[in-house]
Order: structure tokens, then C-alpha cells, then sequence
């Protein structure tokens, strides 16, 4: 039986980041995401629930996101799940289930705030810079982006 694990987010960070380098010099950073969900429940009335995930970012993409993004900072995040486990100091066994991202988008106004947009084009150019290491092999080259001005809508 094949199997899939991909898991697509979209949510604010509930704390500032901090990048830090394995001993080989490969960036890593730990980051929370908090996920709103709005559902009705059995009365018909809103509410909302927040769901917390740990996600971990490795590469150049965890060093773009040190650099640009902060708590309350409107991302996607786009991964997979992974099962970490070990045995406390009590010698319990612990277990947590967090998102190892392949990709991450900053989301957002331009200046850092939490505007409603997409961040557009220029935005995705610099989280993609330098090189396109911040970049999934089958996303566009940032020049195949229009220009604001060129979008028919």
C-alpha cells in the first residue's frame, strides 16, 4: 500500500525565531505556528480554535526566516510530519508530532505587518534569494513572475 505525508499550513508565529548551525554549518530553526480554525458548533455559534504546531526549517530557508519574519509573522508552511521520540530524565517515554518544512512562504503587508495580501512578487523573489535556494524545483523562476502592474485583475 503506498502512502502520502504532506502537510500544507497556514498560520501566524506565536514566538520570535532564532536560527541556529548544526556543527557541519547547516542552518536550522525551530518555530511555532499557531493554525485559527472557525467551525460552528452544535448551537450554531462561531468559534474559534487554535491549533499549535513546532515546525523545523533547515537550510537557507531557516536563514530567510530569521531574517524576515517575527512573532504574529502570517506564513505557509508546506512539509511533512514527523514523529520525534526519546525517554525523559524520569524515564518516561515522551513523544511529539511536529512539520519538518520543505517550503515555507512569507505571507503578508511588505513592511512586517499582517496585511491580507500575498506578499506579491517581490516578496517571493527575496524569500527565494540568493540563488534560488529558498526555492522548491518545480516553482517558476521568480523572472517568470509578472510585475504587479501586469496582473489582469
Amino acid at each position: 500500500m503506498a502512502s502520502f505525508n504532506r502537510v500544507i499550513l497556514v498560520g501566524n508565529l506565536t514566538r520570535d525565531l532564532e536560527v541556529r548551525y548544526t556543527p557541519q554549518g547547516t542552518a536550522v530553526c525551530d518555530l511555532g505556528l499557531a493554525v485559527n480554525e472557525r467551525r460552528k458548533n452544535a448551537a450554531g455559534e462561531w468559534v474559534d480554535e487554535v491549533v499549535y504546531v513546532d515546525v523545523t526549517l533547515w537550510g537557507r530557508t531557516a536563514e530567510i526566516a530569521g531574517e524576515y519574519l517575527t512573532k504574529g509573522s502570517p506564513v505557509l508552511i508546506e512539509g511533512r510530519l514527523r514523529l520525534d521520540t526519546w525517554e525523559s530524565q524520569d524515564g518516561q517515554k515522551r513523544s511529539r508530532l511536529r512539520v519538518v518544512a520543505d517550503r515555507m512562504q512569507m505571507l503578508g503587508a511588505r513592511g512586517g505587518g499582517e496585511g491580507a495580501g500575498g506578499g506579491g512578487p517581490a516578496r517571493q523573489r527575496r524569500a527565494s534569494a540568493p540563488g534560488g535556494a529558498g526555492r522548491v524545483p518545480d516553482e517558476p523562476p521568480p523572472e517568470d513572475i509578472p510585475p504587479d502592474d501586469d496582473v489582469p485583475f
